[in-house]
Parts: C-alpha cells; sequence; structure tokens
C-alpha cells in the first residue's frame, strides 16, 4: 500500500510543479486526491442509479419493517461505502502523511466530518431532486462542491491534525 500512496503522491507532485507559487503542496494534494476521489463518487452515482437502482424506489425490510428509499438517496447508500474508504485511504497516504494521530482515531475523525457530509449529501438531494426538481447527477455534483470546503477544513484542522 505504501508503494501505491508514494506512487500517487509523485505522479501528483509532477504535476504541482507550475502551481507551486500559487498553492501550498498540501492544498494541492487535497485537491488532487479529493478530484480524484469526487470524480470515482460522481461515476459510481451515475452508473448504480442508472444501470443498477434503474431509477425506481428500493424496497427492503429492517427489524419488521418495510421500508423504502428513493433511488437517488439509495444510490448514496451503495457509493458512500466505497468512497468513504478510498477517500480516507488518500487523505490518511497522501495528503496530510504528518499527521501524528494515531490511524484509529484519525479513521474516527474521517467518519464524524464525512457523516456531516453525508447528511448535506441527503437533505441537498432532497431539496434539488425533490423540491426543485433538478436532474439527481448534478445536484449530486452541486452539493459536492458546497461539501468540499467544509471537508477540507475539517480534515486538516480535526481528523488529520499534527
Amino acid at each position: 500500500m505504501n508503494k501505491l500512496a508514494h506512487f500517487i503522491t509523485e505522479i501528483i507532485d509532477f504535476f504541482y510543479k507550475p502551481f507551486q507559487k500559487l498553492l501550498p503542496e498540501q492544498l494541492f494534494r487535497y485537491a488532487a486526491c479529493g478530484g480524484g476521489n469526487m470524480v470515482l463518487d460522481w461515476m459510481l452515482y451515475f452508473l448504480i442509479y442508472n444501470f443498477v437502482i434503474g431509477h425506481e424506489l428500493v424496497y427492503f425490510s429492517i427489524f419488521g419493517h418495510q421500508l423504502c428509499l428513493t433511488p437517488h438517496i439509495a444510490t448514496i447508500c451503495v457509493v458512500f461505502p466505497i468512497t468513504l474508504l478510498t477517500g480516507f485511504w488518500l487523505n490518511k497516504y497522501v495528503t496530510f502523511t504528518q499527521s501524528s494521530l494515531h490511524g484509529f482515531r484519525q479513521l474516527m475523525r474521517y467518519v464524524m466530518i464525512v457523516a456531516v457530509n453525508l447528511a448535506i449529501n441527503y437533505f441537498g438531494l432532497k431539496l434539488c431532486v425533490e423540491v426543485w426538481g433538478w436532474y439527481p447527477t448534478p445536484s449530486k455534483m452541486f452539493i459536492t462542491m458546497i461539501t468540499v470546503c467544509i471537508s477540507f477544513f475539517g480534515q486538516k484542522y480535526f481528523s488529520f491534525r499534527k
């Protein structure tokens, strides 16, 4: 895993050279890793929403109660665990490598910040899709732009602080 993180870091740092007078290295790495994870999130969201869930309501039973999720919310439930893990790994091993916190504590703090972002995604999608009538994928992209700002500062000063 460290070889993969080192390889990714070298690629990002290669592209950083023209931007080194404009952005701190850590912010550039965060933008590259977060951007990659965001694109993965969008692609998975599009594929799962359109080809797995198929625009249909998702019914399931939990503790004897029948529940129903709208397709755009069900899609988040599938995509979220994947991008949670890839995002944590990229932040821990590529972006915020100087943190002295233990890995489990980092993960728990990371999950807390991501949970806030998940809530923003949930309510934002409800608003954009169900109230304003926007298409789900562009709505997801719009909401992601908001959560990126929240995430950077939360991860830098809370999850992976020095």
